[in-house]
């Protein structure tokens, strides 16, 4: 296996991979555009049936919509009213694999209450499609990963939920579902690819396609955007999955065929665990859409909203708007409601939405209700929809649909495939005691640790043995060691302070000030490992509080337009370049 660190150094070989694929004897089999979780889950199917194979991200891994979800995994109540019994199960299964095999220490069980407003019919009613949700997930192979449903009484739902607001339903069901780090998911995925030989550049952006005299692509040219250095790259097949950026990368090909998606937002907010009394979480139906109330860590994530996003996709934010519906919806229900001052963080992301079927020109299609492929010209693959729980599929697909009739020869296999941490996980669960007493951490800081990092935890007490200090918390983020954000820069390639503080901790919407009493700790931890010298600290310090002080200020207008003119006050680290379709 090759490394599973993602580094500075590990993108620049990764790089040098790219520009040598020109050479006709070290083309590549895959390259794959998007650092989503659709992205990072195709690099490591095809990189695991012994493709050659890189991925490039414009920005950060998880940047987009991966790190800006409802951080569920879930096979979709909803769809059940759609009467789509094969989508659900094909979701429950690939739930309860990650949860018993692929990755048990990123992807938890969470129990939900349904409520229930109406005592005989939707009981019965609600009862049997959550019956039959449980029943789909039964057919898995293997014993189950979850719980059965249960009906609670209002009294019995009241001890599970006591600031449920007595008049807001006669009782409930329970039922269990599971919640993920979602940024924390796409960047395992990567090394998991990297540690079977894919090659992964983050801030890479892919400006142009190129194609064969026989007008097939063949390769795609990228920027690297740290430096301004232009690559062209060879590949036999290039996968687009790239979200809502779909029809952008579409058109670098040139052709009228492809995908239409449609950016959809939807904003959660942030509130602290002491704020809402309940040990379950709560789905909601809305007008709108569906509204989670979810227990996270130290905290409730609430959400989310559906509206269309016609802005660019690259800096959705929430606005004033956003923030009062999820606010009035959830006090609702809510026996203590919830105001501004309660709120400790917000976030916003762009759901990739297929429109109805294909542009003219499109060659072949594989469909389902969630997820398409197709192919808009010969060697160019393009994925879109999904969810992230069933990314392996959507994978899978892509791969399949990409080589053809090879794939009888290759086929998938990431099935039986655990992520970095999930392989050991108990005996790392065992061993993390003596850690703990070595280091003084609180069994609540073991469990946030293993949770991250699973059996990789012993990466973080490697580090922690050359440096006692890194052992320690953040002053200012104490639920955070100092070796972890050593970790984000020395295994999980992270470039910038706001990659540290956006996607490979959570500070950026799990702190009041959004980790900006952290950033000068954090910076000295990561300057020396960078190569940073005083104005490049400088620099990323005042970049991080741009955009932090203005995602905060795009939170009080009105509506998307005047919230993004504010939010792009604040320039970007590695600004992207216009594509050259």
């Amino acid at each position: 296996m090759a490394s599973t660190r993602l580094t500075a150094e590990s993108r620049a070989q990764a790089l040098a991979a790219l520009e040598g694929s020109q050479d006709s004897s070290a083309e590549l089999d895959v390259l794959v555009v998007g650092g989503g979780v659709t992205g990072a889950g195709i690099a490591l199917d095809a990189a695991t049936r012994g493709l050659s194979t890189a991925i490039v991200e414009a920005q950060d891994w998880a940047s987009g919509t991966s790190s800006r979800s409802s951080k569920l995994v879930h096979g979709g109540l909803r769809y059940l009213q759609m009467l789509d019994f094969h989508l659900v199960h094909e979701a429950l299964t690939e739930r309860d694999l990650l949860l018993k095999k692929l990755a048990p220490h990123l992807v938890k069980p969470v129990p939900f209450l349904y409520p229930l407003e109406h005592r005989v019919w939707e009981r019965a009613y609600v009862g049997t499609g959550i019956a039959l949700y449980d029943t789909l997930a039964a057919l898995a192979p293997g014993r189950r990963a979850m719980p059965i449903h249960r009906h609670l009484s209002r009294r019995q739902m009241e001890r599970k939920f006591p600031d449920l607001a007595h008049d807001a339903a006669i009782g409930a069901v329970q039922y269990w579902d599971a919640s993920v780090d979602d940024a924390r998911l796409v960047t395992t995925l990567v090394r998991t690819a990297a540690s079977y030989g894919a090659n992964a550049a983050a801030r890479t952006q892919v400006v142009g396609l190129t194609k064969s005299a026989t007008g097939a692509v063949n390769g795609a040219v990228v920027v690297d955007l740290e430096t301004g250095r232009e690559i062209t790259v060879r590949a036999r097949h290039v996968i687009n999955a790239t979200g809502v950026w779909t029809e952008d990368t579409e058109a670098l090909a040139g052709d009228q065929g492809g995908l239409k998606v449609l950016a959809s937002k939807g904003i959660h907010i942030v509130v602290p665990r002491e704020r809402i009394r309940g040990s379950v979480g709560l789905i909601l139906q809305t007008e709108k859409s569906v509204l989670f109330v979810i227990p996270w860590s130290r905290y409730w994530v609430v959400g989310t909203t559906d509206t269309p996003w016609e802005q660019d996709p690259v800096h959705p934010v929430a606005t004033a708007a956003d923030i009062d519906y999820v606010l009035e919806h959830a006090n609702a229900v809510l026996a203590h409601p919830l105001t501004r001052d309660d709120i400790v963080g917000t976030y916003a992301g762009l759901r990739p939405l297929l429109q109805p079927g294909t542009k003219e020109g499109t060659g072949s299609a594989k469909v389902s209700r969630e997820h398409t492929v197709a192919s808009p010209a010969p060697g160019l693959t393009v994925i879109a929809g999904g969810k992230l729980t069933t990314y392996r599929v959507m994978a899978k697909d892509a791969v399949d649909f990409a080589i053809g009739q090879r794939a009888a020869a290759l086929p998938s296999i990431t099935h039986d495939i655990p992520l970095l941490g999930a392989v050991g996980l108990q005996a790392v669960r065992r061993q993390a005691r003596a850690w703990a007493q070595r280091y003084r951490w609180s069994p609540q800081l073991v469990d946030h640790l293993l949770h991250r990092y699973g059996s990789a935890l012993r990466d973080i007490v490697d580090l922690c043995e050359k440096d006692p200090s890194l052992a320690r918390p953040l002053e200012h983020a104490g639920a955070y060691l100092r070796a972890e954000i050593h970790f984000g820069v020395s295994h999980e390639g992270a470039l910038h302070l706001e990659d540290l503080l956006l996607h490979r901790t959570r500070l950026v919407y799990e702190t009041a000030d959004r980790g900006r009493g952290a950033v000068d700790e954090i910076a000295d931890i990561v300057a020396p490992l960078l190569g940073w010298d005083e104005a490049t600290v400088q620099s990323e310090k005042e970049a991080y509080l741009a955009r932090t002080e203005a995602e905060d200020a795009a939170g009080r207008e009105p509506d998307d337009a005047s919230a993004e003119a504010v939010r792009l006050r604040a320039a970007d680290v590695a600004a992207m370049q216009p594509l050259r379709g």
